[in-house]
């Protein structure tokens, strides 16, 4: 704290010599109260320095700039010139390792996810690597892998059905729209998406995804836009099912979650340095094995297929032919060109959009989409941050020039994964450059093994997803949500069920909708303390405590509190405002009429510890409060006559000079009124 303000704040702290805690005696309770507030005519440090700024002769633009280039300000925005000085050849290796093990989970995992999307599956590979690169050079989370997720592949298809001009075109807006969030500072909204709604959510995703792969594993057709639809359509074509399909399908579901367990597994003495070089490599192998799990079964059905295949006695569909290289760079797709249908083929015809059309047709997910990715990211950020500070700000910087680049090179929505990044982590990353191995290993396997892709079972790419986002249903929640506040259990099961059964953003809509309904209640409806508390003198008085700010919904129930506590006696009401750290327009209204009310009847009404920036906005209109901030300045105004009623916020400035025992206004910085 600096000189100014100890001067300030403490200079009457001299005054005061009476013992505070015995000042005060009541029948009822005690209470604490804590003050550093002054009337709004004195000034704090933070308005002293405000105005030597504004007499400073620097524009607010030459100020900007110059913070901008503050090296501490270039290494924040660029947080690879923090690490990348200190790079060694052990960070080499472990960023090396963790790479190459999160690319063979990337692979497979995009080609899966691309059939969430309604896209061929190389669609899944470009969106794979480019945001992997940016994140080398912006992110601030080294264990973060950027990709396709369960959430963004679902959401994607929601608004862009199955489109991949709108597919990439979302991809470019939304990177957009993160960027102009982080510039504005909008990374509070996702503030506004409570735990409960999240888990909610979290757990349809996982469920609506699971259902999404279940006609792959099945081999049936399915439509429709909700969970429950999806089913009824798939149980209508469920005499259609493909037995091999199905079979392979639930087999590598049960195989991938074994080897998930093996990873569990460990040999030896639990102590690092008693364990024998066996015990050592057989360990690291179970765990290569397990973390390599989605790529190691992927290459075994693979072979398997390739070789019935050549044979002819392919039982299995096959994800088929995919494009070899990488996709050109070019702006994305402003529009969609009419194309005819093929009845023989069943391709139904494409309408054509133009600019307008197509941002018309993604609607909310313009705003939806950016806002369940940084949840998404920043949920991968917090598991890992170790107690480390984390700048939301430049993770939906990160996050938005990876999309944009992401669209660039025709792929679809990327973000931080959970799953993904827990391989990274558990694999030894060390720095961001393991996401630069991850999209390298992405760009050799473009190039090189395309060829080998078209044998891949589709049913296997299914069960990679599903044995990835079955661990996404929170129900583990619930028990401890029971335990600590079970009102959150209603948004969160409201998320749960509106997005089963309606469309994705609908649903998140109405359950953000009605956690904000239960916020604004428990805003309207403040918890009001009443006391009755006697001087040590023996004046006694009652005391009313609010315990949050006044604003519109809640200032009518505490007045009508305050008058009806009021009404019941003569005794002067003190209203404790410890609490009350914002008004509006509206408490202030209703302020001025409640000191009218108590004027009127000849009746005291003292705000304590109101705040100063309060005091200002009650001032506003005129009206005339009786403040005190001590014990001692309180006991002399219930003493005094009632001829002292109408002094004005300016009388409670007045005599600074003098002894001190008349003030209603003082600078002392704690006081109490406790039970004698």
């Amino acid at each position: 704290m600096s000189t100014l303000e100890n001067e300030v704040t403490f200079r009457k702290q001299a005054e005061v010599s009476q013992n505070l805690e015995a000042q005060f005696h009541s029948s009822f309770s005690d209470f604490i109260l804590i003050t550093d507030h002054r009337t709004s005519k004195s000034k704090s440090l933070e308005q002293l320095e405000a105005s030597k700024d504004a007499d400073d002769g620097t524009s607010c633009c030459a100020k900007y700039a110059k913070n901008i280039f503050r090296m501490k300000t270039l290494k924040r925005r660029l947080p690879f010139l923090t690490w990348l000085p200190h790079y060694n050849t052990r960070d080499c290796i472990g960023d090396l390792i963790a790479g190459f093990t999160v690319g063979l989970t990337v692979i497979p995992q995009g080609l899966a996810y691309s059939g969430v999307v309604g896209l061929p599956p190389e669609y899944g590979l470009y969106g794979a690597f480019m945001g992997c690169f940016v994140y080398v050079l912006l992110g601030t989370c080294k264990d973060s892998t950027i990709g396709s997720t369960a959430v963004a592949s679902l959401m994607t298809f929601q608004f862009a059905q199955g489109s991949w001009q709108r597919s990439v075109l979302l991809t470019f807006l939304t990177g957009i729209i993160e960027i102009l969030m982080a510039i504005f500072k909008l990374g509070c909204l996702v503030e506004f998406v409570s735990g409960p709604v999240s888990a909610g959510f979290t757990s349809a995703v996982a469920l609506i995804v699971s259902t999404s792969q279940m006609r792959s594993m099945l081999g049936v057709r399915s439509e429709g836009d909700s969970f429950l639809a999806t089913w009824i359509s798939m149980f209508k074509d469920i005499n259609n099912a493909r037995v091999a399909d199905t079979c392979l399908g639930f087999g590598c579901v049960f195989l991938l979650l074994a080897m998930r367990s093996l990873g569990k597994l460990k040999i030896g003495p639990k102590e690092e340095t008693r364990k024998s070089s066996f015990h050592r490599v057989f360990n690291h192998v179970i765990k290569f094995l397990s973390t390599s799990r989605n790529a190691s079964v992927v290459i075994l059905f693979t072979l398997i297929a390739m070789h019935l295949d050549a044979k002819g006695t392919n039982p299995f569909r096959l994800t088929g032919e995919i494009p070899k290289g990488m996709p050109s760079f070019s702006l994305p797709p402003f529009s969609i060109e009419a194309q005819p249908g093929n009845e023989t083929a069943g391709i139904p015809p494409v309408p054509g959009q133009n600019f307008l059309q197509m941002v018309q047709s993604m609607g909310y997910g313009l705003v939806i989409v950016p806002l369940m990715a940084l949840l998404e990211t920043m949920s991968v950020c917090k598991a890992f941050a170790k107690g480390k500070q984390i700048d939301i700000t430049q993770e939906m910087i990160a996050c938005g020039v990876g999309n944009i680049g992401t669209s660039l090179f025709s792929g679809y929505r990327c973000n931080g994964g959970l799953a993904r990044s827990a391989v990274n982590n558990a694999s030894g990353c060390r720095t961001n450059m393991s996401n630069l191995y991850i999209g390298v290993i992405v760009v050799l396997a473009l190039n090189f093994l395309t060829d080998y892709f078209a044998f891949i079972p589709k049913a296997v790419l299914a069960a990679i997803i599903i044995s990835a986002v079955i661990f996404q249903v929170q129900y583990q929640v619930v028990t401890p949500m029971w335990r600590s506040k079970r009102s959150d259990l209603v948004p969160g099961i409201l998320a749960f069920v509106t997005c089963l059964v309606l469309p994705l953003e609908i649903g998140i809509m109405v359950a953000i909708g009605v956690n904000l309904l239960f916020i604004l209640y428990y805003a309207a409806r403040p918890k009001v303390t009443l006391e009755q508390l006697e001087t040590q003198q023996g004046t006694r008085f009652v005391k009313i405590t609010p315990d949050r700010c006044l604003i519109f919904p809640s200032v009518e129930f505490v007045r009508n509190m305050v008058l009806k506590s009021g009404s019941k006696s003569t005794l002067p009401v003190v209203i404790d405002c410890t609490y009350i750290y914002a008004a509006d327009y509206t408490a202030a209204k209703v302020i001025s009429s409640l000191v009218d009310d108590f004027r009127r009847r000849h009746q005291k009404i003292i705000f304590f510890n109101l705040k100063p920036s309060v005091v200002s906005v009650f001032e506003g209109l005129n009206t005339k409060l009786v403040l005190c901030y001590n014990t001692h300045a309180l006991n002399q105004e219930l003493r005094s006559d009632d001829a002292d009623l109408n002094r004005s916020v300016d009388s409670l400035d007045r005599t600074e000079s003098g002894n001190g025992t008349s003030e209603c206004v003082s600078m002392a910085s704690t006081l109490s009124l406790a039970r004698s």
